[in-house]
C-alpha cells in the first residue's frame, strides 16, 4: 500500500511546468513570481463525495471537476489562470485511484497551463479542495457589484443539463451520457471570461442555479432583474429527455452545476459580445434585463413564473 509521501511523489511527477514557479511541491511552501503590474485573483472550492459528485463518479472525472469548478470562478472574474493547490482527503492511500484522479486533473490543467504548486494529503472521507490563482490587469476585473439598470442579461451555454443528469442518477433510471458528461466534466468558460472585460459590467458563474446566482449580482449591485425563462437555451440532450415544460424550466432556473457564465452588459455592447463569444467558441444568449428594484422576476409564456426552489443552498438544501 502506498504511503502519504509516495502519493505526494506521484502528484509531483504530474505537475505542469511554468517559468513563474520558482519553487514547487516538495518544500514547506511554494515560491511564485506574479507578473509585474498584475493583480492576483484567488478562488477556492471544496468537493465532497455524495454532495458535489455521485459516489460512483470515476476518479478522472472527479479530478477534472475539482479543477473545473475553480477555473469557472476565475472565468467569472475575467482572470487568466496560472497556479493551483490541491488538498486531497482519502479513506485509504490508493495509488491507482490517485493516478486516475490526476489523469482528469492534469488534462484540464494542461489546457489552461495551470501549475499545481502545493497542497496536502490526509486520511479521511473522500474530499477534494482546490485553490486557484490567476492574473488580471488593474481595472479589468469582472465583479458582481457593477450591474446597471438597462443592462441586458446574458447566459453562456445551455443551463440545466447537469441538473437533469443528477436527477436521472438519483432516479436510478435511464441515463443520458451527454448529460452525465456535463455533470462530471463541466467546461469552465475561461476563454469567454477573458473576452468580457471592457464589454460586460458584472458577471458570475452558475454553480447554485441561474436565479440564485443572478440574485447575488442584483444584491451586490442594488438592482433587480427580469428574466424570460423560456429564452434560456435548451440543449438537444435536455430536450430529448422529454420533460414537462415546468420541470425543464426548474432545472434550468435552479439546477446549477453547469458552471456557465451569467453576465450583464449595456445594450450597445450586443454586437461586440456576440463577436467575442464567437471567438471564444461559446454560445451566448440574451435572457433578460436589469431593472430598478431588488427582486429577480421570472416569466414563462409572458406570465409570472416561480420555480419550486431558487437554487442550491449547502445548509438549506
Amino acid at each position: 500500500m502506498a504511503g502519504e509521501f509516495d502519493l505526494i511523489d506521484r502528484i509531483r511527477a504530474r505537475v505542469v511546468a511554468r517559468d513563474d514557479v520558482v519553487l514547487c511541491i516538495g518544500d514547506d511552501a511554494a515560491l511564485l513570481q506574479p507578473p509585474a503590474g498584475m493583480q492576483l485573483v484567488v478562488a477556492m472550492d471544496t468537493l465532497n463525495a455524495g454532495i458535489h459528485f455521485p459516489h460512483d463518479t470515476a476518479p478522472a472525472d472527479i479530478g477534472w471537476k475539482a479543477l473545473a469548478v475553480n477555473l469557472s470562478d476565475l472565468a467569472a472574474m475575467g482572470a487568466t489562470p496560472a497556479w493551483c493547490t490541491l488538498s486531497l482527503s482519502l479513506p485509504e492511500p490508493d495509488a491507482a485511484w490517485v493516478d486516475a484522479f490526476l489523469d482528469g486533473f492534469e488534462a484540464l490543467a494542461r489546457q489552461h497551463a495551470v501549475a499545481l504548486v502545493g497542497g496536502d494529503t490526509t486520511r479521511g472521507p473522500l474530499s477534494v479542495c482546490v485553490t486557484v490563482f490567476g492574473f488580471v490587469s488593474p481595472g479589468r476585473v469582472l465583479r458582481r457589484d457593477a450591474a446597471s439598470v438597462g443592462d441586458e442579461i446574458w447566459v453562456s451555454g445551455t443551463p440545466g443539463d447537469a441538473a437533469e443528469a443528477l436527477a436521472q442518477w438519483s432516479a436510478c433510471g435511464a441515463r443520458d451520457p451527454a448529460l452525465r458528461a456535463r455533470l462530471d466534466r463541466p467546461t469552465p468558460r475561461v476563454a469567454l471570461g477573458l473576452q468580457l472585460p471592457g464589454l460586460a459590467h458584472a458577471a458570475i458563474d452558475i454553480s447554485d442555479g441561474l436565479l440564485a446566482d443572478l440574485a447575488h449580482v442584483c444584491c451586490a449591485s442594488s438592482v433587480g432583474a427580469e428574466i424570460d425563462i423560456d429564452a434560456v437555451p435548451v440543449s438537444d440532450a435536455l430536450r430529448a429527455a422529454g420533460l414537462e415544460p415546468d420541470t425543464r424550466r426548474t432545472l434550468q432556473a435552479s439546477g446549477g452545476d453547469d458552471y456557465e457564465l451569467c453576465f450583464t452588459a449595456p445594450v450597445g455592447a450586443r454586437d461586440a459580445i456576440v463577436a467575442a463569444a464567437l471567438e471564444a467558441g461559446v454560445p451566448v444568449t440574451r435572457i433578460g434585463r436589469i431593472v430598478k428594484g431588488r427582486d429577480v422576476v421570472a416569466t414563462a409564456n409572458g406570465a409570472p413564473w416561480t420555480p419550486a426552489r431558487a437554487g442550491w443552498d449547502h445548509f438549506g438544501g
